[in-house]
């Protein structure tokens, strides 16, 4: 066998049995307030961990991408929807990338 493929299978077992496990061993309620509390903010976390570095590399220019982040936090902490915050943090990286490309 190819080695390629006995690291693709072994990688399966491994990504399995990290979802399979807890749901096997964990059957009672978690009753811990701190692992509780920490459960919930895990896939806040990840999704931050994931969408981050996208962010400062999506412009040619880190200014421009640091621009777009700045107004989408803004926006998101004044509650402003998905679809606004969103539009003006592209709108924004791309008025900053228009000037500094001109500069």
């Amino acid at each position: 066998m190819n080695k390629i493929y006995l690291y693709i299978i072994l990688m399966a077992v491994v990504t399995y049995l990290i979802r399979a496990l807890p749901l096997t061993l964990i059957r009672k309620n978690i009753k811990s307030r701190f692992i509780r509390s920490f459960l919930f903010y895990v896939p806040y976390a990840t999704l931050a961990a994931m969408t981050f570095p996208a962010i400062l590399s999506a412009t040619d220019y880190l200014a421009s991408s640091l621009a777009g982040f700045a107004v989408a936090l803004i926006l998101a902490f004044n509650k402003r929807s998905l679809l606004t915050v969103a539009g003006c943090a592209c709108a924004a990286a791309f008025v900053v990338e228009i000037f500094l490309r001109m500069a």
